[in-house]
């Protein structure tokens, strides 16, 4: 989610990639609750850091607490920016609790995104 959104908001004035710890594929409610928003994730894929080795990073953002202390160290490692968002994919109660609680991460990391943009990639 944060990868779509700070594509939108950066424009062309940065390269943004996304990748984690491990690689979990596209979550199912992730991608329907973007499209609630007008965009489509379903094209993106669950890639890992690993497979950015050969990028000379500006700017590092982690946006969980397990991928703040574990990230390796990248190439060119730039500047690091932490922000803890709750993980949707650990929700628990019914389909609409759930769905719900992915909007409201979703929420938070487009206003998190829009900021985030504005101070560093533009």
């Amino acid at each position: 989610m944060a990868e779509a959104y700070l594509r939108l908001f950066s424009g062309d004035e940065a390269e943004v990639y996304s990748a984690g710890i491990e690689a979990h594929g596209l979550n199912p409610r992730a991608v329907a609750i973007m499209r609630e928003d007008g965009i489509d994730i379903s094209t993106h894929k669950s890639s890992t850091v690993e497979e950015y080795d050969d990028i000379e990073w500006d700017l590092i953002l982690t946006v969980c607490d397990n991928a703040r202390e574990n990230c390796p160290v990248l190439p060119g490692q730039g500047k690091a920016v932490h922000h803890s968002f709750s993980d949707p994919a650990k929700a628990s109660g019914s389909e609409e609790e759930i769905m719900e609680t992915f909007r409201q991460v979703r929420d938070q990391i487009k206003s998190f995104s829009r900021k985030f943009a504005l101070t560093y990639l533009t």
